[in-house]
């Protein structure tokens, strides 16, 4: 047989088991994050152990600490991946200069829909948990300043296409203040608002506060 060719069945093996191997963990991961969060739901951050976790997870404790380390280490991963799943990180952070200024507040304001649509259970929890726990309390603080950095960078990028007498320091504040979570419970849980229709009154109304006319 040829050498060559059974040393690349060889890297092409090993390739595989390593892609296996990864998937087996990503799936592991998802998996005791999943029931982390159904648990942090239903009897509360303090109150949920990190073996009960693993036993609704389906794993050992040690797993979970090996991955984790600590509930305040699948606290994170809840936040990111809700994160990952809006992708509002990358819509406040990226300047996207082939982006019109009208392009950029329409990916906010999807972006910001999806955040709340999907995070009324991620804040329930981080709400619980600081409560009773100082360091999970220093990073929700920690998490709100990012988000006011971010939003700040964002108004900032706009600031050649803001509308006479706006500064961009202004304009984070508006954004700011339309963009809250509380604005969403409001139209969309209180008084009966489609998802589609916050969306749009969002944007409509970023975009005749904050751009030139």
């Amino acid at each position: 047989m040829n050498i060559g060719i059974l040393h690349n069945m060889t890297d092409v093996n090993t390739q595989t088991k390593i892609s296996h191997r990864q998937r087996q963990a990503q799936e592991t991961r998802k998996m005791i994050v999943a029931a982390a969060q159904e648990l942090f739901l239903e009897q509360g951050y303090i109150c949920t152990t990190i073996d009960a976790i693993a036993e609704r997870a389906g794993v050992a404790t040690s797993t979970v600490y090996a991955i984790f380390g600590s509930k305040r280490g699948i606290l994170r991963a809840i936040r990111d991946s809700w994160h990952e799943r809006t992708h509002i990180r990358e819509v406040l952070n990226s300047s996207q200069a082939s982006a019109s200024p009208e392009e950029r507040l329409d990916q906010l304001a999807e972006a910001t829909r999806k955040q709340w649509e999907m995070g009324a259970e991620v804040t329930a929890i981080y709400t619980g948990a600081a409560a009773a726990d100082p360091r999970a309390a220093a990073e929700l603080t920690q998490a709100l300043i990012g988000r006011r950095e971010g939003l700040q960078t964002f108004a900032k990028s706009l600031e050649p296409h803001l509308r006479a007498g706006l500064d961009a320091t202004h304009a984070a504040s508006i954004l700011q203040a339309l963009c809250l979570p509380e604005v969403f419970d409001e139209l969309v849980r209180h008084s009966g608002w489609s998802i589609d229709e916050y969306q749009i009154w969002l944007v409509k109304t970023l975009k005749s506060q904050l751009l030139k006319t």
